[in-house]
C-alpha cells in the first residue's frame, strides 16, 4: 500500500496531464481554441494566486516540523499550497467545464494525489484544500470572464 502512496505522491499527476492531452487532441477545433483560452486564464490565474497566497502564508512541511521521516524526499521549504495537488485540481477544473465526467474522474485523481502527499509527509490537509481552493476559484473566475467577454462580443458592445 505504501508504495501506492508514494506513485501516487509523485507520479500520478502525469495521468491528468495526459487525460487532458488526449481530449485536447481528439476535440474539434472549435473546443481546443476554447481549452486553450480557457486554460491561460484559468492556469494563469492559478499560478498567481498559488504565488500570493505562498508569500503570505508560510506552513512548513510535516517532516519539517515534526519527528517524521517522509516517504518522499523534499526540499524543507514552504508547503503550502501543493504544486502537484494545485496542478491536477488546475487540469481537473479546466476538465469538468469541458465534459463533467472526465472532469469528475480528473478531481478524483486529484484527491488521490493530495492525500498521498499527506501520507507521504510532505504536505498538510491544508496544503490540499488550499490547492484545491485555488484551483477551483481560477476557473470560476476564468470561466466568468470568457462568459462576459462572449457576450460583449455577441452584443458588439
Amino acid at each position: 500500500m505504501e508504495m501506492f502512496f508514494i506513485f501516487s505522491a509523485k507520479y500520478l499527476y502525469i495521468a491528468s496531464i495526459a487525460i487532458a492531452l488526449i481530449y485536447f487532441y481528439r476535440a474539434t477545433p472549435e473546443i481546443r481554441k476554447r481549452m486553450a483560452v480557457f486554460a491561460v486564464i484559468a492556469f494563469g490565474l492559478a499560478f498567481v494566486l498559488a504565488t500570493a497566497s505562498r508569500a503570505v502564508y508560510d506552513n512548513p512541511r510535516p517532516f519539517a516540523v515534526g519527528d517524521l521521516e517522509p516517504l518522499i524526499a523534499h526540499e524543507a521549504d514552504n508547503g503550502f499550497p501543493s504544486d502537484h495537488t494545485l496542478l491536477t485540481a488546475a487540469i481537473a477544473s479546466l476538465m469538468l467545464a469541458f465534459n463533467i465526467h472526465i472532469g469528475i474522474w480528473l478531481w478524483l485523481i486529484a484527491g488521490i494525489v493530495g492525500l498521498s502527499r499527506v501520507y507521504a509527509g510532505v504536505h498538510h490537509f491544508a496544503d490540499i484544500i488550499g490547492s484545491g481552493l485555488i484551483a477551483a476559484l481560477s476557473a470560476a473566475i476564468a470561466y466568468a470572464i470568457i462568459r462576459l467577454y462572449g457576450k460583449r462580443g455577441q452584443t458588439g458592445q
